[in-house]
């Protein structure tokens, strides 16, 4: 048995400046046991190769499982992306979509660690990430995270928009395919409960395929939920006085606890027509209620020399919570071939989704001491039906061995309907606005693509795709109208350095947009509850309203890269990139100013179109054997990555003046290590993201804290097809900041909000079973 080294640089030049990245994760495991290292697996070349960008295609491996295949299907794509499956995505247990996404080479969620929002990629903020469920967008408001991983086949991280799908994708596109294999009677059913902080969590899921010579089927079925904790604390500080005296004080204090039951489900059929003709259907269904209650403590201070004190609308309220959402969608999709080689698909889908939440609250103190009793009742309530059908088609033809055109359309109608209502004291409360909203949205896209494998070492794909959106907004007081149209062209290319492929350069120069959401055009007026809406509010708490007069975010991205693939299923990558973003859209707070729907002046927030930024960055990623780099026998599998990104808003005065959201950088380290003379398989990742400091005008930035999460897990194999995961997220469990400052004329601080919120750790134990 040989003795490890200390890490030595490798002969190629892409192992010397990317190895220090990967020989840093080694570090956790010094002192571990060694043995000797499986075997490299021998791989064989793809027996059908379907165009990159065509999701409705499956790429048929002979002769290569597991994150071979992945890498496999990475390195064989034109245009440029990061295949992630089912051996990544059963490696650390996770419970969530998020905590596998969260490890990607610059890949960002938002919010606190554990209980983050949608993802983000390049640390752009939301809407620049396109997110497709098996190449579909979801309605407004569908998370990710009620997705089980357990039901995922794999996830494409797409760096540079393809015609094929739609380039709504400055940052990029993230779709995620569901899983639908067709195996001979194969079930499989995984069971785990756990704890987050000191809350019960239970899930369960169930997986079973089929197959004969003329029908194949999929069905799965996810159960999960649990209770939860919230508690988080604000401190809110106001400016100087005239008189020059000490700032006004609010703190307010909110802890809940509630229940949470969310079911999945996910199916596909498909039958097998005379001609080489196929039909398919693929049913998706999605569940979730949720209960909470709790309290608010507000207390106000005043150290002012004139001692006013602002009155609040309440300073204690007891809070019920309900809330549910529901999605049902069915596609159905035909495929046929032609005589000359050629491949026909036409698909029609129908969605329906819906939610609705109500949230009862007693007020006490400020100036709901005033009601009778001295409470105040508030009920507040909300609901949303989204409706939509789509058809699409696609028509592929085969030009030669390797040259392949394709040509398809798209045409997609969605309405969508959002009424609330707000009681007090029992009295239904109206304004100018109007309680009901609703929306059309038409959307039709024409699209070309030619992907061409020129010589053996040279391919490219040319495309280009127009789409149009109108969007119209009924309320009770009016329409608004909006349409945009976009064209955008799209180049890839790749140049493969040697015979083998192991070492590829790419770069893509392509036009993306990101446009206004259906909310942002027709948002109806949403005035604080922080304050009664004859009363004057402040910028830190301003009402909200849309703007139907915004147009597309519209960007040209630059992307270049270099990979380089091991012999042992590893790959090196390095990824630069740059993007000219004209139109942006921010949302922004003006005021005080008179308003139609309130006695007092107020602030209000509305999303504008401000201006163009600049966006930059780097991504280093490294993954294989620890072999691969320094001579030794431990079987350590190692996986790192690092972004570096930066960016720069137009009309905006730094520092900070960055993209909404976007960290300077991240980094991610992780390993996986069996344990010699055991069945014992054990795991690691820690992923780090510094303080964001974001100024989004000149009177107002935002900052998030540094997040840093550990998560572990131990795989103990108890038979063939059975394994028991033990699993833990989040294992820091570190408290999260959001604050917001206001500038005054002055350029002096006008007013500044701190909220801490509290994190959890996640502990799960897990039984995985075949049969």
């Amino acid at each position: 048995m040989r003795t490890s080294r200390p890490c030595r640089s490798a002969p190629s030049p892409a192992r010397r400046w990317l190895a220090p990245l990967a020989c840093a994760s080694v570090l956790p495991t010094l002192g571990a046991q060694a043995q000797t290292p499986p075997p490299p697996q021998e791989t064989s070349p793809a027996a059908v190769r379907a165009p990159a960008t065509d999701a409705a295609q499956r790429v048929e491996i002979n002769g290569v499982k597991g994150n071979d295949a992945a890498l496999d299907e990475r390195r064989r794509a034109t245009a440029s992306k990061i295949v992630i499956g089912r051996e990544e995505l059963d490696r650390m247990g996770d419970s969530s979509l998020g905590d596998v996404l969260k490890r990607l080479p610059g890949v960002t969620m938002g919010g606190p660690p554990g209980r983050g929002s949608g993802p983000s990629m390049r640390g752009m903020g939301t809407g620049y990430t396109q997110v497709l469920i098996n190449g579909e967008r979801m309605p407004p408001g569908f998370s990710l995270d009620s997705i089980p991983p357990e039901q995922i086949e794999r996830i494409e991280v797409m760096r540079a928009p393809v015609a094929e799908f739609s380039t709504r994708a400055i940052a990029g596109t993230i779709n995620v395919v569901m899983r639908g294999e067709f195996k001979r009677k194969v079930n499989e059913l995984r069971v785990g409960g756990g704890v987050e902080g000191e809350r019960l969590q239970g899930n369960a899921n169930w997986q079973r395929n089929g197959q004969t010579d003329s029908l194949g089927w999929s069905a799965s079925l996810a159960i999960n939920g649990g209770r939860q904790d919230n508690q988080a604390n604000t401190r809110t500080e106001g400016g100087l006085d005239s008189e020059g005296g000490a700032v006004d004080l609010e703190d307010s204090s909110t802890r809940t606890r509630g229940t949470r039951v969310g079911v999945f489900g996910n199916g596909r059929v498909q039958f097998k027509l005379d001609g080489g003709q196929s039909l398919e259907l693929t049913p998706f269904l999605h569940l979730n209620r949720s209960q909470s209650e709790g309290t608010t403590e507000r207390t106000v201070t005043s150290n002012s020399s004139s001692g006013s004190t602002a009155n609040p609308a309440y300073t204690h309220a007891d809070v019920d919570n309900h809330g549910s959402t529901s999605m049902a969608r069915l596609n159905g999709s035909w495929t046929t071939s032609t005589a000359s080689g050629g491949k026909l698909q036409v698909q029609l889908s129908t969605m329906l989704a819906e939610s609705e939440s109500t949230a009862e609250r007693q007020e006490r103190g400020g100036t709901a001491a005033s009601s009778p009793g001295g409470v105040r009742l508030r009920n507040d309530e909300t609901h949303s039906r989204d409706l939509g059908v789509e058809t699409k088609g696609k028509f592929s033809q085969l030009l030669g061995d390797s040259h392949s055109m394709s040509t398809g359309w798209e045409l997609q109608r969605n309405t969508r309907s959002d009424w609330q209502r707000r009681r007090i004291d029992g009295v239904i409360q109206t304004t100018p606005f109007g309680e009901n909203v609703d929306a059309t949205i038409q959307r039709s896209a024409l699209y070309a693509q030619d992907e061409w494998e020129w010589s053996k070492r040279l391919s490219f794909y040319a495309g280009a795709r127009w789409e149009g959106i109108a969007t119209t907004g009924e309320t009770d007081v009016g329409t608004s109208r909006n349409r945009s149209s976009v064209l955008t062209p799209l180049a890839h290319l790749v140049w493969k350095l040697d015979d083998q492929s192991r070492d590829l350069l790419r770069s893509s120069l392509t036009r993306s947009y990101r446009s206004p959401s259906t909310n942002q055009l027709v948002g109806r007026l949403n005035p604080t509850t922080q304050f009664d809406l004859n009363v004057a509010n402040d910028a830190l708490s301003p009402d909200r309203i849309g703007n139907p007069e915004l147009k597309p975010e519209l960007a040209w991205n630059l992307d270049l890269a270099f990979e380089h693939y091991l012999e042992n299923s590893g790959v090196l990558s390095a990824s630069a990139y740059y993007k000219r973003i004209d139109g942006l859209i921010r949302t922004l707070t003006s005021g005080p100013q008179t308003v139609s729907w309130s006695s007092a002046p107020r602030y209000v927030s509305k999303p504008m179109n401000v201006g163009s930024a600049d966006v930059a960055g780097l991504e280093l990623e490294a993954k294989g054997r620890l072999s691969d780099w320094i001579s030794t026998e431990l079987p350590l599998t190692l996986r790192a990555n690092a972004a570096v990104m930066w960016s720069r808003v137009s009309g905006v005065p730094g520092p900070d003046n960055r993209i909404d959201e976007q960290a300077p950088w991240t980094l991610n380290l992780g390993g996986d290590l069996p344990v010699q003379g055991t069945p014992l398989t054990v795991g690691w990742n820690w992923g780090y993201t510094p303080q964001v400091q974001v100024r989004q005008s000149q009177a107002q930035s935002v900052t998030r804290s540094a997040k840093s999460a550990l998560d572990f897990y131990g795989m103990w194999r108890v038979g063939p097809e059975t394994n028991v995961r033990l699993s833990v997220n989040n294992a820091l469990a570190q408290d999260y900041d959001t604050g917001t400052t206001v500038y005054g004329s002055n350029g002096d601080v006008d007013q500044h909000s701190l909220t801490r919120t509290r994190t959890y750790a996640q502990v799960t134990l897990r039984a995985e079973l075949k049969f």
